[in-house]
């Protein structure tokens, strides 16, 4: 989803950023997708090394995907990355790592993060049976820790969606008060015409033109 954001944003015009503080599971890497931070580096024109200063082989969560090399990742350089990457566009966006909730470190998650940067957070969120929970506990804990959710993204959002997914996006809609977006099934070719179908702009609160 990050990928589909720049790369609609790019698409405008947008002096445009993207970061992720980890990346794991470089070991399992393969198929028609390159690994999270090749794919942002490309639709964004950085290096991979500034989109994400940490990976790791290993398909585990980061903490203990630094565990098993022998070191242990650093909220403050993580956040200095963030603001490094983010220093030359006019527009940075981060995508997480696994979830919101999903530890850095045993004191440092996802969230901790996300609030330490102070960015507006979209929610990616499957559209078929489970997302309803899932989604609510997410906005729910994005919120009790201060965090604006700006939208839901339901993705890959099918063509002819049955009545089960249009009831998810409806319900979560309803329950939360945020705004739920779907973004089809796409591939690294087609990221900028898949992402001009989310509300970007309304996301951000853009007002500006490009420069």
């Amino acid at each position: 989803m990050a990928a589909a954001i720049c790369a609609a944003l790019v698409a405008k015009g947008e002096r445009v950023a993207a970061f992720k503080p980890v990346v794991t599971g470089l070991d399992d890497a393969s198929g028609e997708w390159p690994p999270d931070h090749e794919l942002l580096a490309a639709t964004t024109g950085q290096r991979s090394g500034q989109v994400t200063p940490v990976s790791f082989g290993p398909a585990v969560s980061p903490h203990l995907a630094a565990e098993l090399n022998a070191t242990r990742l650093d909220p403050r350089g993580l956040a200095k990355a963030a603001q490094a990457a983010g220093a030359e566009a006019d527009l940075l966006i981060c995508e997480g790592v696994g979830g919101l909730l999903v530890p850095l470190t045993l004191e440092f998650s996802v969230r901790d993060l996300a609030a330490g940067l102070g960015l507006p957070l979209v929610i990616a969120a499957r559209p078929g049976l489970g997302t309803i929970n899932h989604t609510l506990l997410t906005v729910e804990a994005a919120r009790a820790d201060g965090l604006t959710v700006a939208g839901v993204v339901m993705t890959p959002w099918p063509d002819e969606p049955d009545a089960m997914q249009r009831s998810n996006r409806e319900t979560v809609q309803h329950l939360t008060g945020v705004r739920v977006s779907g973004l089809p099934p796409t591939s690294p070719e087609l990221l900028a015409e898949a992402g001009a179908g989310l509300p970007v702009e309304d996301w951000l609160g853009m007002s500006h033109t490009p420069g």
